[in-house]
């Protein structure tokens, strides 16, 4: 019998199974159904009506960044680096003009221009003069053994070549007899010492040089007793091996151990400055009767840990102390710029110290000479030989050549460029006797030597 609601139909045999169906759908809806999100249809409409696709069944794709807009923000984030290390350097570069602005700076007229890319030479002068000393420090550096005034304790020509990264420092005995420019002949003679000269000024120290040996001086750098101990203690100090104890009563050297040690303060100058060197050996106190030259080979080995020690300073504050410590005793030309200096700093940063040549100004004497005393007088063929093998096509004819012991002063010979050694002066009691033509002479057993600490 038909059912009431039923009558009249067919009955369908799967109907039965709707409800289930209907059921199943409920509880686990298709993965179409299950991706369906809130308002999707209004999302759809909102997508299609500004120009994008409707989603199909899923939430809408996040919007991909364009590739102009990447490129923007890479570019403003490398324009906020730059601008970061730019005022890094610029400050770096402010600071390091302010200390620059402190060096004394001197004029002197007979220096000449320096050629772009061409070696160049740097006469570098130690004074004795004790200004900015305290007064213990200016007693131990043997004040009260001098004549008022300054003289030059260190005459040096350094010879730096920029593209062969080389540097050859030639050292003048102070006791070298040289002619006086005509400035000069009213007040010290015709001939005098060369570190005679550097008590009335620079520029004629730069002139003598120039006229008696046609080396051109292109920069100029001055050192007292105060900037040399500064710099030294700036830079922590050198390294020396002393192989026996050692002192001088004239420089207020004093060195009461042997060994590798770090050399500071009133001690690094007196060992640089040492003429009447004494060491301890075989149970005596023994004298090194070399003086002047005796006094070269130790600042030689001085300067070779200098320079070891500066290269391997990259310590913000002591770069900072170093620099602070140039103002209280160092001079340099007017004509000398920071770009120089930063450019020489670049170049020579690596330098190896021991590959830097140190030569002496080949000299005989032949005893006293009345007025002047003990003298040295410059040997030739030996010191144009050392000259043209130094400079090459920069030297030029002396104006006014240096005197020999007979007072004469004759053109210095024509020599050809060799490449057999160098002339080798060797000290004696009085000064020194040259030899031609032989390997150097090592380094005296008592003489203090470069070193690194253990």
């Amino acid at each position: 019998m038909a059912n009431g609601s039923n009558s009249g139909r067919p009955r369908d045999p799967n109907r039965k199974y709707d409800g289930l169906r209907n059921l199943g759908e409920q509880v686990n809806p298709s993965p179409r159904q299950s991706r369906r999100v809130p308002n999707e249809e209004g999302l759809a409409a909102l997508s299609t009506s500004r120009g994008g696709r409707p989603p199909r069944g899923g939430p809408p794709r996040k919007r991909r960044v364009s590739t102009r807009v990447r490129r923007r923000r890479i570019v403003a984030a490398l324009g906020l680096v730059a601008l970061i290390i730019i005022g890094l350097l610029g400050g770096t570069y402010l600071y390091a003009n302010y200390r620059f602005g402190q060096i004394h700076k001197v004029s002197i007229s007979s220096e000449q221009a320096l050629i772009a890319g061409q070696p160049f030479n740097v006469l570098v002068v130690g004074s004795d003069s004790r200004a900015g000393l305290t007064g213990q420090t200016a007693a131990q550096a043997g004040s009260a053994a001098v004549t008022p005034g300054q003289r030059s304790d260190v005459v040096m020509v350094w010879h730096i070549n920029p593209a062969t990264k080389k540097i050859t420092i030639l050292s003048i005995p102070r006791d070298t007899m040289v002619t006086m420019p005509p400035s000069l002949v009213p007040t010290v003679g015709q001939f005098n010492r060369i570190n005679t000269a550097y008590g009335t000024g620079t520029n004629q120290l730069v002139q003598i040089i120039q006229n008696n040996f046609g080396i051109p001086i292109n920069h100029v750098v001055q050192v007292n007793f105060s900037g040399f101990i500064g710099a030294t203690n700036a830079l922590g100090g050198v390294w020396l091996d002393f192989p026996y104890p050692s002192k001088d009563a004239y420089s207020g050297l004093n060195i009461t151990t042997p060994g590798c040690q770090l050399v500071t303060g009133t001690q690094a100058l007196a060992t640089a400055r040492s003429r009447h060197f004494y060491y301890y050996a075989n149970g005596q106190w023994n004298y090194d009767g070399t003086s002047d030259f005796g006094r070269i080979r130790r600042q030689d080995a001085f300067l070779k840990s200098l320079v070891d020690s500066a290269k391997s300073k990259y310590n913000p504050l002591t770069i900072n102390a170093f620099l602070g410590s140039i103002p209280q005793g160092v001079q340099i030309d007017s004509r000398f710029s920071l770009s120089e200096l930063v450019g020489l700093a670049v170049d020579f940063h690596s330098v190896d110290p021991n590959s830097i040549a140190t030569e002496t100004m080949p000299n005989y004497d032949v005893g006293y000479v009345s007025p002047w005393g003990d003298v040295l007088f410059v040997k030739e063929p030996d010191a144009q030989q050392l000259l043209v093998d130094t400079y090459g096509s920069q030297l030029q004819r002396p104006k006014t050549p240096p005197p020999n012991s007979s007072l004469q002063t004759p053109q210095p010979p024509t020599i050809t460029p060799t490449t057999v050694p160098k002339a080798v002066s060797t000290g004696n009691a009085k000064g020194t006797t040259t030899t031609t033509g032989v390997p150097a002479v090592a380094t005296p057993s008592f003489d203090p030597v470069p070193c690194t600490p253990k």
